[in-house]
């Protein structure tokens, strides 16, 4: 270990840090990512477990707000930790390093507040300029469905779609594939005022698991609300047969939301995995990134 990262292990509880999680969860008993007025969230049993060690209110800042229902593996947020934070989060002696102890003790209380529902996988110190909603390269999501009345499994239903209708897998990757690019999703987005809707989708498939269950993987610089769950939808509708081959390209170059839409329910969509430049350069990544988008995703 070397650099700035190293002279924050030896200054110990002296400044601010910014420390950057990665954490999974279990969408399926909540509102979504997002604080809502009466109904539970991950952010605020997060923060809450926050308070719980720390007394302080500290807010937390995500990569990509997932909608009610989604799940997460890979999910990353930022926070700021006061020296005060700092030493409540370390054991007494002050021996072990806050990315050893954070995770530690905020399992400990979300196995109590959220059932085991939320696990902190990971925590890093990382540089003031790093955010992890604006920093990020890039986000990738996993849809999961199960066509097939042998595969179906009733523990997975949490997670999997069921479908009475058989699909063409082959078919649904060649509509995946034809979206890739830059483009303009209007068509699979639901618009906010004054944000764009044009995406980067880096990368996209569809392929049927030893298991029976047809997984489509898509990864993009960012999503737009409801854009994943809205090009699910549109493969299945290729897949199943009541579209034509080429539908999903010609929702996407028709840069409408119409009746034709269809999205797909949410507890089946996992967010896998948030990438992230070097550390070197986050805060140029971010400051790029905010002057050409100022909505959020949710999925």
């Amino acid at each position: 270990m070397c650099g700035w990262r190293q002279r924050r292990y030896d200054e110990a509880v002296s400044e601010t840090l910014r420390l950057a999680l990665t954490l999974a969860y279990d969408g399926t008993d909540f509102h979504g990512w997002a604080r809502q007025p009466g109904h539970p969230s991950v952010q605020q049993c997060l923060e809450e477990a926050l308070f719980t060690i720390t007394r302080e209110t500290i807010r937390v800042v995500v990569a990509g707000r997932t909608d009610a229902g989604v799940h997460a593996r890979g999910q990353v947020v930022h926070l700021d930790l006061r020296a005060a934070a700092q030493a409540k989060l370390t054991v007494k002696d002050g021996a072990s390093r806050l990315e050893e102890t954070v995770p530690r003790r905020l399992n400990a209380v979300l196995r109590r507040t959220a059932a085991g529902a939320i696990r902190i996988r990971s925590a890093r110190i990382v540089p003031p300029g790093f955010d992890a909603r604006f920093s990020a390269l890039w986000r990738s999501y996993t849809y999961t469905v199960c066509d097939r009345s042998e595969d179906w499994d009733p523990l997975r239903r949490r997670d999997v779609l069921f479908l009475e209708t058989p699909l063409n897998v082959d078919a649904m990757k060649a509509e995946a594939l034809s979206l890739l690019g830059l483009h303009d999703f209007l068509s699979y987005c639901k618009p906010r005022p004054e944000a764009t809707t044009i995406r980067d989708l880096q990368a996209a498939d569809a392929r049927r698991g030893a298991d029976g269950l047809i997984r489509i993987h898509l990864r993009a610089d960012a999503f737009c609300h409801h854009m994943v769950r809205t090009i699910v939808g549109s493969l299945i509708e290729v897949g199943s047969g009541r579209r034509q081959p080429g539908w999903a390209r010609e929702r996407l170059e028709a840069r409408t939301r119409d009746a034709s839409t269809r999205m797909v329910a949410g507890h089946a969509l996992v967010l896998e995995e948030v990438g992230y430049p070097d550390d070197h350069e986050s805060a140029l990544r971010a400051a790029s990134t905010r002057a050409r988008r100022t909505d959020d995703e949710a999925d």
